[in-house]
């Protein structure tokens, strides 16, 4: 498989992003960075967790209100509670993310495969009767089998949704593995995949650009490479580098994203007066 035609970028700063210890938009900073995104030409914008609680509900309902160019999707655990809680927000994209990894099945879920499979068939199918389209998440699959990546894919799209996500969860690829590894299961995936890099040790734009290579057409970035740990592949660097050294592969304006990047406020050191809801 050659490189991919078409590179389409996956925002996922007000979700992915804000897990960035220290950092919390507020309401005004989420709506203004998506608008940002939408002028920029992201076409896909992960835009949060709506079953986090009502402060995280309203901002999603203002969120849809303002009628993007760009697709709004809301990330969900694999349960009817969270479906429920991003449809009364008004989404009709949904993702619905399960670790695919042996260690994570075990250590994060206290599960098995046969559940893992069981519980994505069952959600996609409760999701899809709530009128939504759906994406899915394979947490930890740089970790999995690959034979147990391709069987959840193939659940994922007998259960009707549209495209999967391949997390390096740990960022423990580098290039040359990531290459390989997105090639095997890019020509035998029945389902679009969409990368997801982390930048533990500080590949994650690296990787990402791999990924293109091996052929895939989808990859989830944040601004400025925020997010959990160490973060995520940075949203303007992978822009830059494919507007470089591939232009037309991805029609993203860098000079809006540029000034998406100055809305980030700074992390938090005393988050004690925060209210969770």
């Amino acid at each position: 498989m050659s490189a991919a035609k078409t590179f389409e970028l996956v925002d996922t700063t007000l979700r992915d992003g804000e897990q960035q210890a220290g950092l919390v938009f507020s309401m005004r900073e989420k709506l203004t960075l998506a608008k940002a995104l939408d002028r920029a030409g992201i076409r896909c914008i992960e835009a949060g967790i709506p079953a986090m609680g009502s402060f995280e509900q309203q901002t999603m309902r203002e969120l849809i209100k303002l009628r993007l160019n760009a697709r709004l999707i809301a990330w969900n655990r694999a349960n009817r509670s969270d479906i429920l809680a991003s449809v009364a927000c008004g989404f009709s994209w949904i993702h619905i993310s399960l670790p695919v990894s042996d260690l994570q099945i075990r250590d994060k879920l206290a599960k098995n495969r046969e559940w893992v499979l069981r519980a994505l068939s069952q959600t996609i199918a409760f999701a899809r009767a709530q009128g939504c389209r759906v994406t899915v998440g394979a947490e930890d699959a740089s970790r999995a089998d690959l034979g147990f990546f391709l069987k959840f894919a193939e659940v994922a799209a007998q259960s009707g949704a549209e495209r999967i996500r391949f997390a390096d969860t740990v960022g423990c690829l580098e290039p040359f593995s990531a290459y390989e590894k997105l090639k095997q299961a890019g020509e035998r995936c029945p389902l679009p995949i969409e990368f997801h890099g982390h930048n533990d040790f500080g590949l994650a734009l690296a990787n990402t650009l791999a990924a293109k290579e091996a052929g895939i057409p989808y990859a989830s970035c944040t601004i400025s490479g925020i997010g959990e740990r160490a973060g995520n592949a940075c949203l303007q660097d992978v822009a830059a580098m494919l507007n470089r050294n591939d232009p037309g592969c991805c029609a993203v304006d860098t000079a809006e994203l540029a000034r998406a990047e100055a809305i980030i406020p700074p992390p938090r050191n005393d988050l004690s007066g925060l209210k969770i809801s």
